[in-house]
């Protein structure tokens, strides 16, 4: 009797660890991860079918975490998936591979999102690897242009140092309720990549949860861990298509015809820039794919997705007020 007394309780966390080809990146990244705390915590490596010695190095030098291996690259979405089914406890971390987490990583994201029962999640707040002064990401927003961007992405450090609500938590170091992503259905696989995090987020707002930004938990991300550089072929398309199935699968038809003029401004903005780049053919082949996707999703999905009853207007007019003034925080502010 005394024993159960005394038993401690087990852990209310684990942590999820997407991996492609990130060798030169675990051994840091696990490292600070299982020294960030003084109780042990679950932690889960998936990895989405790597070439190099990921899978190798995990089994010989870190017999604690949980490996789950995918045969091929099935995307970031399927990958914290796969992890998010296995893993028993409360809430799931998902953590990028270029990340070093600060001291007391996992127990203050946990103490953030825990504090309300209509916390969804909590971002951290993500500095540069190679200046942690530097902000490379305080919470994700989203706006009418179609947009998603990072908060105080290039700023100093110490002018994010205050908890607060943001549209979505950043997926590459944030916390989630497990109940919820269940009964969310997970993330939506057909994203593949990019614009995931926001995606969760927003039908987490249309259940009436909160996404939240913690300064407690830092987190050093060096980016593009897996893809290899900002601009490449692959994000381009990826993000482009995504961008036009996000607003599609959310909005209703009277929100979509009045976001329309700002979304099609947001596109052809970003397609003069990625012209620039040279890959202004991919991102009109990513926007007609996505068109495609949305499409399909929409009449898939027709009585939820095109009409809106009384009870859910507050929620799309709440949502809209926000994707407004998130585009002033774009312009001016962010």
């Amino acid at each position: 009797m005394e024993k159960e007394k005394n038993k401690r309780p087990g852990p209310d966390t684990t942590v999820i660890i997407p991996n492609l080809n990130g060798m030169r990146y675990l051994k840091d990244c696990l490292d600070s991860l299982l020294a960030c705390e003084e109780r042990p915590f679950p932690v889960i490596v998936v990895d989405n079918g790597s070439t190099d010695e990921s899978r190798d190095f995990v089994r010989r030098e870190y017999p604690s975490v949980d490996l789950f291996c995918f045969p091929e690259n099935r995307g970031f979405s399927a990958a914290v998936n796969a992890g998010i089914q296995k893993a028993q406890t409360a809430y799931v971390i998902l953590l990028n591979n270029d990340t070093v987490v600060e001291k007391h990583f996992v127990s203050r994201l946990t103490k953030a999102v825990s504090e309300k029962e209509n916390y969804f999640s909590a971002g951290a707040r993500m500095v540069t690897m190679s200046d942690p002064q530097v902000i490379d990401d305080a919470g994700d927003y989203y706006c009418v242009l179609g947009w998603a961007f990072a908060r105080g992405k290039g700023k100093a450090r110490e002018r994010y140092e205050r908890p607060c609500n943001v549209f979505a938590a950043c997926g590459g170091a944030a916390i989630y309720r497990t109940k919820a992503l269940r009964e969310l259905g997970l993330f939506d696989e057909a994203f593949f990549a990019y614009l995931e995090d926001i995606d969760i987020g927003y039908r987490a707002k249309l259940q009436g949860y909160v996404n939240r930004f913690e300064p407690g938990a830092v987190v050093r991300h060096a980016g593009s861990g897996s893809s290899g550089s900002r601009y490449n072929a692959f994000k381009v398309r990826l993000s482009s298509r995504n961008s036009v199935y996000l607003p599609l699968k959310h909005m209703p038809l009277p929100q979509l015809l009045l976001n329309l003029p700002f979304l099609l401004a947001g596109y052809i903005l970003k397609y003069l820039f990625f012209l620039k780049k040279g890959y202004g053919c991919l991102y009109l082949e990513g926007l007609r794919k996505g068109l495609r996707m949305g499409l399909q999703e929409r009449k898939r999905k027709k009585a939820s997705v095109v009409s809106v009853g009384r009870k859910a207007l507050p929620v799309y007019l709440r949502i809209e007020g926000e994707l407004l003034y998130n585009l002033l925080l774009r312009l001016f502010f962010c």
